[in-house]
């Protein structure tokens, strides 16, 4: 005589698919019960009671089967889906990690809309979506209208951990390096306008190019690989937070990099067509050690915009420079 004891997971339907194959269940006493109509509606009651406590509730249940063989563990034959004996209902707590509200909270100030999506149980689910501050108590929960925030024109940012977020995660939009890549096209955008506008002055008004095309691939190749590196991986900040977000229709290069851009190119012109036309005679050098300096002034240039490109609409480019080891190097 063997004993198997049928398990299943925390979803309503499920649960109830449990209690419908049971017959019996033990009681208090270890005795084995009747289980009639009033004490299903009396588990279910438990059942709810839990989720509504945030619990995750599982049940035990078993039937006892004669003849059976074990092979590699397993039953060899198929245990029937009804007269089951109900074992237990045991309720799990799985609580909010450490600043979880928190961080909902973040994002709510920074009219970021938090939405969670999960099987468990309505109940369950309502109270851990309370617990975290994404579900206000006067709050309906709807399990619908998230499909269309896509449809609707939202940006849609979607976090998961199991395979069953494959698809969702599939159909979210990625938004959240928006802001680096931003970033780093207006700094490539400064590199490129500057050095194409002083190789065809130069053209023009001498017939040659102060910079060679093997010196704009170094810098190309080199500042804009490194530079991208070094924006890309440094850490976000709390202020990310206090600014409003982007919607999908918004320009990726904003009026503010646009400024930053034109202000930085011009004044990368102006000092190196300056050194082209006037630069021997303002150090006394010859034309190569002319060609030299104005192509190290070029590069420090952009080694200074990279510092710029790091908050655009501070003045104080410089703060927190020192946690970010890549910019550095």
């Amino acid at each position: 005589m063997l004993k198997r004891a049928q398990f299943m997971h925390t979803g309503k339907e499920q649960l109830k698919m449990i209690l419908a194959m049971c017959s019996h269940y033990y009681d208090a006493q270890g005795n084995i019960t009747s289980l009639d109509v009033f004490e299903r509606l009396n588990f279910s009651e438990i059942i709810q009671g839990m989720a509504c406590s945030s619990l995750r509730c599982i049940a035990f249940a078993c039937k006892q089967v004669i003849g059976g063989k074990l092979v590699s563990n397993e039953i060899r034959e198929q245990i029937p889906d009804n007269g089951l004996t109900l074992l237990a209902l045991v309720g799990l707590k799985d609580p909010c990690r450490p600043g979880a509200k928190q961080a909902v909270e973040d994002c709510q100030y920074a009219d970021v809309n938090v939405k969670m999506i999960t099987g468990d149980n309505i109940f369950t689910a309502r109270t851990i979506a309370m617990e975290c501050g994404i579900l206000s108590p006067d709050q309906e929960v709807n399990d619908q209208w998230w499909k269309c925030l896509r449809k609707k024109g939202h940006v849609v940012a979607v976090t998961g951990d199991g395979t069953n977020d494959a698809p969702a995660l599939r159909e979210a939009d990625i938004g959240l390096s928006m802001g680096i890549q931003g970033t780093e096209v207006a700094k490539k955008l400064t590199v490129n306008v500057a050095a194409l506008a002083i190789n065809f002055v130069a053209a023009v008004s001498a017939g040659e190019v102060p910079l060679t095309a093997v010196q704009l691939l170094w810098v190309n190749l080199i500042m804009d690989t490194l530079g991208a590196l070094a924006l890309a991986t440094e850490n976000p900040t709390k202020e990310l937070m206090k600014k409003k977000p982007v919607g999908r229709n918004e320009p990726l290069i904003t009026n503010v990099m646009w400024r930053n851009l034109l202000a930085q190119a011009l004044y990368q012109i102006s000092v190196l067509l300056t050194l082209h036309f006037k630069g021997e005679d303002i150090f006394h050098v010859s034309k190569k050690v002319n060609e030299t300096l104005i192509f190290n002034t070029f590069v420090l240039c952009q080694v200074f915009n990279e510092f710029n490109a790091r908050k655009m609409e501070k003045k104080n480019v410089f703060e927190g420079y020192t946690r970010t080891s890549c910019l550095w190097g």
